[in-house]
């Protein structure tokens, strides 16, 4: 359950009216196994939906491996990741609700993206606070939102409070998921016209809306003749994971699975959630703005340093995602970014399209799979989300290609402090 504090109590639907329709707050609630997509959504899904799944044959010949290796691509969107599979449902439902502006926060930007995409299809004004040092190196993305009408700026911000504390304390601050998050929710709760808030992850609906993704690469799977002995995704706080891995879970626990498998959720070592964080109920943003989740937690007050995959460095992982780890039907491993930008040009040089630095994660994860094979002999079938394309983060592989690159890790007394921080609730 989500809880509100001071004092403590459950989160009634009225606490969350302000950011959220009721359609989407139901949908976050719901019991329901599966949820009619709209007429009007499907439309606008049909531009780039199916997705394509694709045998990596190439890659397979250059590790030498026998495995099989399969991967979903989200690239292939308007925006080129996975985030229009959420960001449309949300703002068709949103205007049905009489939403004029919706507010958010974005990473990396293919989020923000997302939303001015599905914005200008539906006749919604979109308002973005991307993360500073996301901002600032990738600088196409907020240019793609402008195209598509949306205003975006960086975060820390001196439009919110929230931003402005933060330059206070730190006027070099870079920003985080955690921050923006605050100055959109604050943006929109101050706003004067009808205004929502929409999220790119971490909650159940955004979740739901991603698990398309998982739908079609089970059907397209059979169309092959196979069936994923292990999965492999990026983490930050989840959406493209559950997209792809929630379906063949549920196949899982309800006795539908053609055989055993893995689930493998790869995060970056400078944001380690999953694998350093702790099981707590914790802020979803760093001002306490939001209702308290419990998921695996660096702490809300956590700073990642500076890493290319913007969209990876949340501080805090999907409640459902959280759970499946701790019921043990998940494993977790963090890879520092240099490693996995070598298995990002690895897959670029074998199969002709360089990933998004997020989803070099999961190349990388999918690579240690293979070599596994390879030493074992066993042609294990690898199926792995290749949630986004990297054509807007050049910068990025300037960086690793000319050698610059560096891992930056984070420093254990900030971590101390912002787990130190998560707030004591009774009875956890």
């Amino acid at each position: 359950p989500v809880l509100l504090p001071g004092p403590w109590r459950l989160v009634a639907p009225a606490d969350l009216a302000p950011l959220f329709p009721d359609s989407l707050i139901e949908q976050e609630v719901s019991k329901e196994r599966y949820i009619e997509i709209p007429a009007e959504v499907q439309q606008v899904y049909k531009t780039w939906r199916p997705s394509p799944l694709f045998r990596a044959r190439n890659l397979e010949k250059v590790l030498g491996t026998p495995a099989r290796i399969y991967y979903k691509y989200e690239g292939v969107s308007p925006t080129g990741s996975h985030k229009p599979n959420t960001a449309v449902p949300q703002v068709y439902y949103n205007k049905l609700a009489g939403t004029k502006k919706i507010t958010t926060e974005t990473g990396a930007g293919q989020w923000g993206s997302s939303l001015a995409y599905a914005g200008a299809a539906f006749g919604v004004d979109i308002e973005v606070y991307q993360v500073k040092i996301s901002y600032e190196t990738k600088p196409y993305r907020s240019i793609f939102m402008n195209t598509f009408g949306a205003t975006c700026y960086p975060s820390p911000s001196d439009k919110t409070e929230s931003g402005r504390a933060a330059l206070e304390r730190d006027p070099k601050c870079s920003g985080s998921l955690g921050l923006a998050i605050s100055e959109a929710v604050e943006a929109c709760v101050k706003s004067t016209v009808p205004t929502k808030y929409c999220l790119g992850s971490v909650l159940n609906h955004v979740l739901m809306h991603q698990t398309i993704v998982g739908q079609e690469a089970i059907k397209q799977l059979e169309l092959a003749g196979d069936y994923p002995d292990v999965l492999v995704a990026c983490t930050g706080g989840g959406s493209n994971f559950a997209g792809m891995c929630f379906p063949f879970i549920g196949q899982k626990l309800r006795g539908e699975a053609k055989k055993p498998f893995r689930v493998v959720a790869v995060e970056p070592a400078a944001c380690p959630s999953l694998t350093k964080g702790k099981y707590a109920y914790d802020f979803g943003d760093t001002a306490k703005l939001t209702p308290l989740l419990k998921s695996h937690t660096l702490g809300h007050l956590f700073m990642p340093p500076p890493d290319h995959a913007g969209g990876l460095r949340y501080h805090g992982m999907a409640p459902l995602i959280s759970h499946l780890l701790e019921l043990g039907e998940m494993e977790a491993i963090a890879y520092h970014q240099t490693e996995c930008f070598e298995a990002g040009v690895l897959f670029a040089k074998a199969e002709g399209i360089v990933p998004a630095p997020e989803a070099n994660h999961a190349i990388k994860g999918m690579v240690a799979e293979a070599l596994k094979c390879k030493e074992s002999g066993e042609a294990k079938v690898i199926l792995v989300n290749l949630c986004g394309h990297g054509y807007f983060d050049m910068p990025a592989y300037a960086s690793y290609n000319q050698g610059k690159m560096v891992d930056n890790d984070f420093k254990q007394e900030d971590l101390a402090m912002a787990l130190a921080a998560i707030p004591h609730v009774p009875g956890q």
